[in-house]
């Protein structure tokens, strides 16, 4: 591509000084790849950070034992969800005030590999790691973030596999529940004693949908096979450890991008249009990771990880009803208005009879690919009561997004839809390829002395992008061309200082950046970004209080098929201009110990965001905007409290989640909000044996159907109440 021949001469330089026998006195013990792949490593860590972060563990994954990403992540402050799907697919994650569409401004990945398809040059997260089958995760935020990029305004997610055991161990989980759904999680590993391990696991999930079709008895539901392996070897008394990690997953769901109007939710909110019976997402995803360690010293450690993860999906779904959008049809039926000649199209959306060729469907049909290799050193001194951590990293990164897509006709007749033409592929801007080129490099230093922990670092990124479209096939040698390099300098610095052995202040600053785009006129996303606040831990008990701000030289807006602006290409990205977000976080966790072999675990976390536009203008994407408008999809108040009861053989655990309504729109007018939700799922676990559990889950116990979502196209609710029964067994 661009510059392959430096960079990659760069790199070669890098990875084989790593690869290269070095004769040391002391070798160090067998490697601990989980060690590596975790950036903050456990909850007792992420409470020393000199900034804000956050650890989930496998013990806390399995008390509720969710497969959707997005009701893991509730409990943790600081975090805006946008729900869609009701099974967190393609979830909306934001951090501190960042736009949720699709993840795109946030860093998300697995095993500390950058997970989404083509993070630099495509950066939606149209695929997201299967949550039911990860060991722990991590979110990072402020100068804690400063480690991962590009985007690294609103922090990272990194979702950690599960690592090969020590020695023979498994598990299977299983559970059936409500909507014939059912979901398999099995996986069994061992280490021998000449440090070869290896591991096999499953996650199977399978569910019918909690919407119905009119007219169809189709589900709406979805089909996940997600296999893993992985291959380590770290013999004991060498410097040397290797770990290979290959993972494939298969999805099949059935749906749609179609909503329904505000009178249609009232009177059933599960009820999806028989116009959107064809909507099904087809996707493969293959991971392979390559990992080797080399212990210079105790002291010195080197990583290098290679990694490629191909992605391909295809989403045939509905496009446009004789030429018009379904969210403007949608928006004149509730705003009771007449914008055609007559109501045809409003009735065909309701189920009519259509015009030959009436209904479009498009099958938005891209390949993805995201690889590259990174190098990075770890090194401890200490010397006359300072000691440093100094970590320094590399990364080359590729990536690209192929879409070549077409556009089918349908007719609509007694709520069944009857193919009418096939569509040419490639035509109509839906032939395009983009291609990002990425070196990025960091360094931190964790300083150590007396009370106080100095964190300084700077991130470096330097991205080139090329753009290229086609009108039809086969691909000529002429495309339309665009392209764009930015380099960014990033400075960092988190302080800690420990008052005393319970109480501790921190504060930090950042350089926040976003990636950049190809298209004209854009600017990357570029903000300065500032959080203090303390920490008090005394026994079992935590309290945490963080305040933050971003303050927005650029905030961009990118146009997805999701954001159904119908005003913009897909793809092309806007700026948004000045912008301002602010709040604080506030975590209390505790333990009461009731009788010798009674406990009382509860915990609150809330989080308060204020994010608005600076200036007034007007957008192709954002539309009109008025200083002081909201930033869409940011709640202002959001909370989530757990209360549970303990002992040696039960559990039973509730929580309770609270999110604000929200603006759709900046504008925020009739119909551009959603309703607050409130959300109460319980669940009891009861240990029959040393090996053998079962538990009863209820989500969403008072059955509230809320509007949580408006686009893309239309209202959408959140998932019904849900029963699931499940068992869990190891050995």
């Amino acid at each position: 591509m661009f510059k392959n021949c430096k960079l990659f001469s760069t790199f070669f330089v890098l990875t084989s000084l790593t690869a290269s026998p070095v004769i040391y006195a002391d070798h160090a013990e067998k490697a601990e790849f989980f060690e590596e792949i975790t950036i903050i490593g456990n909850t007792e860590r992420a409470r020393m950070m000199p900034g804000s972060a956050h650890f989930i563990s496998d013990d806390e994954l399995e008390v509720f034992n969710y497969a959707d990403i997005q009701q893991i992540l509730r409990k943790v402050p600081g975090v805006n969800l946008q729900l869609e799907d009701g099974y967190g697919l393609r979830p909306n994650i934001g951090i501190r005030g960042v736009q949720t569409e699709r993840s795109s401004r946030i860093m998300l990945l697995e095993d500390g590999v950058p997970i989404a398809p083509a993070p630099y040059a495509a950066s939606s997260a149209y695929y997201f790691p299967t949550a039911g089958r990860m060991y722990s995760m991590e979110v990072l935020k402020g100068p804690a973030a400063i480690t991962e990029g590009p985007n690294t305004i609103g922090g990272a997610i990194n979702m950690i596999s599960t690592p090969i055991p020590e020695q023979a161990e498994g598990k299977v989980i299983a559970e059936i529940g409500e909507d014939s759904t059912t979901r398999v999680h099995a996986v069994f590993g061992s280490t021998n004693s000449s440090g070869f391990g290896y591991l096999l696991e499953t996650h199977q999930w399978k569910s019918d949908g909690f919407q119905q079709i009119d007219g169809d008895n189709g589900n709406t539901g979805l089909d996940i096979k997600d296999y893993t392996v992985k291959l380590s070897y770290a013999p004991i008394d060498s410097p040397h450890a290797f770990e290979l990690k290959y993972q494939f997953a298969d999805q099949e769901s059935n749906q749609s991008y179609l909503g329904i109007t505000d009178e249609g939710f009232k009177a059933d909110p599960y009820r999806r249009y028989s116009i959107s019976q064809n909507d099904l997402m087809l996707t493969e995803h293959n991971q392979l990771i390559l990992r080797h360690e080399f212990s210079i010293s105790e002291d010195v450690n080197i990583t290098t990880t290679a990694y490629n993860n191909d992605h391909a999906r295809s989403w045939y779904k509905l496009d446009k009803l004789a030429g018009v959008g379904p969210e403007k049809i949608i928006a004149d039926i509730n705003k009771g208005a007449s914008k055609y000649s007559d109501t045809e199209l409003q009735a065909i959306l309701l189920g009519g009879d259509s015009a030959a060729g009436d209904v479009a469907i498009k099958d938005n049909n891209r390949d993805y690919y995201s690889r590259g290799i990174s190098v990075k050193f770890d090194w401890a001194v200490e010397s006359d009561d300072v000691v440093h951590d100094i970590e320094l990293g590399i990364r080359y990164h590729e990536d690209e997004e192929d879409r070549l897509q077409r556009t089918d006709k349908y007719t609509q007749i007694d709520q069944s839809l009857l193919l009418d033409s096939i569509g040419v592929t490639g035509g109509n801007k839906n032939n395009r390829v983009v291609q990002a080129e990425a070196l990025a490099i960091y360094v931190k230093d964790s300083i150590t002395f007396g009370k106080f922990v100095v964190t300084p670092g700077l991130r470096f990124e330097d991205i080139d992008l090329l753009r290229r479209d086609w009108s039809a096939l086969p691909r000529n040698a002429s495309p339309s061309v665009k392209s764009n390099s930015v380099t960014a300098v990033l400075p960092s610095i988190g302080v800690l200082y420990n008052v005393n052995d319970q109480l501790s202040l921190l504060a930090g600053a950042y350089n926040g950046f976003g990636s950049p785009t190809t298209s004209d006129g854009v600017e990357e996303e570029d903000a300065i970004n500032i959080e203090f606040g303390g920490r008090y831990q005394k026994d079992d008990l935590l309290l945490e209080l963080i305040a933050f701000t971003s303050d927005y030289e650029n905030l961009v807006g990118e146009c997805t098929a999701s954001s159904s602006t119908g005003n913009c290409d897909i793809g092309d990205q806007f700026n948004g201009g000045e912008a301002t977000v602010k709040g604080f976080e506030f975590q209390l966790a505790n333990i009461t110990q009731l009788t010798d072999s009674l406990e009382l675990p509860i915990s609150l976390t809330y989080t308060h965001t204020d994010a608005e536009f600076d200036s007034t203008f007007d957008s192709e994407f954002f539309g009109d905007v008025s200083k002081g408008d909201p930033i869409p999809y940011i709640p202002k108040s959001q909370y989530a409290f757990s209360v549970g009861i303990e002992s040696n053989t039960f559990q039973v655990t509730a929580v309770l989640n609270y999110v604000d309504a929200v603006c759709v729109k900046a504008s925020c007018g009739d119909f551009e909000e959603t309703n607050e939700s409130t959300l109460l799922d319980v669940v009891g676990n009861y240990q029959v044996s040393d090996d053998f559990a079962v538990y009863l889950r209820m989500e969403n116990i008072t059955d509230e159907a809320d509007i949580v979502a408006r686009q893309p196209k239309g209202a959408r609710p959140n998932k019904a109440r849900t029963a699931t029964l499940g068992v869990r067994y190891t050995f």
